[in-house]
């Protein structure tokens, strides 16, 4: 479940390679997401044991969904950060 538009945009954010951690972090957090959904969307419940655990589940996605979401946001911002430094270094730095 890849609908973040700037997944895969930057993935070298700097030489440390902080943008392919960015990315394992949201390839995992994607795996994550679809178990959760496929156990909220595909579990059968026949009594009210299962139905807790249903719950717990779909707390769960939305959690990781929110975790994700902040991922992505502290990736952009990086990214930003980033073409900023090299606006103001190719700028002369007057801002």
């Amino acid at each position: 479940m890849s609908t973040d538009a700037s997944t895969g945009a930057g993935e070298n954010v700097d030489a440390g390679g902080a943008g392919e951690d960015y990315q394992a972090m949201i390839d995992t957090l994607d795996a994550a997401i679809e178990e959760a959904r496929r156990k909220v969307e595909n579990g059968r419940v026949y009594d009210a044991e299962n139905e807790k655990v249903r719950i717990k589940w779909i707390r769960a996605l939305a959690y990781t969904v929110n975790v994700r979401r902040q991922v992505t946001t502290d990736r952009d911002l990086e990214e930003l950060s980033a073409r900023i430094e090299e606006l103001e270094r190719q700028g002369g730095g007057s801002t």
